[in-house]
């Protein structure tokens, strides 16, 4: 059995690799694909079979995937995402791989915002397909909130238009166990599940998770969409960029995020990471 992780240079692909590796899985069974190989170097190193993939010439996609099994499709950041996971798509039915893992958007379904579109039209494309896979919808990275808690150092607040939202996040190692598990046993194959961390926490709760983490006092500051809007776009932001990312807290505030039943905790056989203890090991690392 041979495993293909797309994206494999980024967080969580490099993680996915990890976690495979933990489970037993030879490294010569690993395909890393990266845009840019020399980025994975070190896994190569290690025994990993490393390929140039980019979702933007999808040549690469198919020669990538000679003589592999399944895949962990880890969704792109490109302007034509949902173009680039198409041809992604075509090119694993075309090789007949019989597993496909895609790490989509919590919620995709039930409210619309226009980060999980892109979501949605590409599960949408792997339904048509016809090749067997499992969804996974990752809840939030609490990684992503590490630039967030940096500012606040300084600032001493977290504004935020999520209003008394929730928030299920769990850590990247989180997720890329899940999807190890998920490549490499027939346990989810053709389900769509969201998994997010064992605790929804609030915007407060993360303010005060930040002031035990920076040892300062944090406090949430709650603005309006519009409001945060243009604060975006005060710092420097374009109209565009500034309306999706307040439009992400707007989905927030809408609940695309609260959901957990501990499904996550489940896969991977153990309590997700707290989001204290997600924070202080994201920032140690930097």
């Amino acid at each position: 059995m041979t495993f293909l992780v797309t994206a494999a240079s980024g967080h969580l692909g490099r993680l996915v690799v990890d976690a495979l590796l933990e489970r037993g899985v030879p490294a010569s069974d690993i395909v890393a694909g990266a845009r840019t190989p020399a980025k994975v170097d070190d896994l190569a190193a290690r025994g990993v079979r490393v390929a140039e993939l980019d979702y933007a010439r999808p040549e690469t996609i198919s020669a990538a995937l000679d003589g592999v099994n399944r895949v962990v499709l880890i969704s792109g950041n490109g302007p034509d995402r949902v173009a680039e996971h198409r041809a992604a798509i075509d090119a694993i039915r075309a090789a007949g791989v019989e597993r496909l893992v895609y790490t989509s958007a919590p919620r995709n379904d039930v409210i619309d915002y226009a980060l999980g579109a892109d979501h949605k039209a590409t599960e949408q494309a792997i339904a048509a397909s016809g090749v067997s896979a499992t969804i996974l919808r990752n809840n939030w990275y609490t990684e992503n909130y590490l630039d967030t808690v940096a500012r606040a150092a300084d600032t001493g607040e977290i504004v935020a238009a999520t209003g008394g939202a929730r928030v299920a996040s769990a850590s990247r190692r989180d997720y890329a166990e899940a999807a190890a598990v998920a490549l490499t046993t027939d346990d989810l194959a053709g389900r769509t599940v969201e998994i997010g961390g064992d605790v929804a926490w609030t915007y407060d709760e993360l303010a005060a998770a930040a002031s035990e983490v920076l040892g300062r006092p944090v406090t949430y500051t709650r603005v309006s969409v519009e409001q945060l809007t243009e604060g975006l776009k005060a710092a420097g932001l374009d109209a565009g960029t500034a309306a999706f990312v307040a439009g992400i807290d707007d989905a927030i505030a809408r609940g695309a995020l609260e959901q957990t039943d501990g499904s996550l905790s489940s896969l991977i056989g153990r309590p997700t990471t707290p989001l204290v203890e997600g924070l202080r090991q994201g920032l140690a690392a930097r």
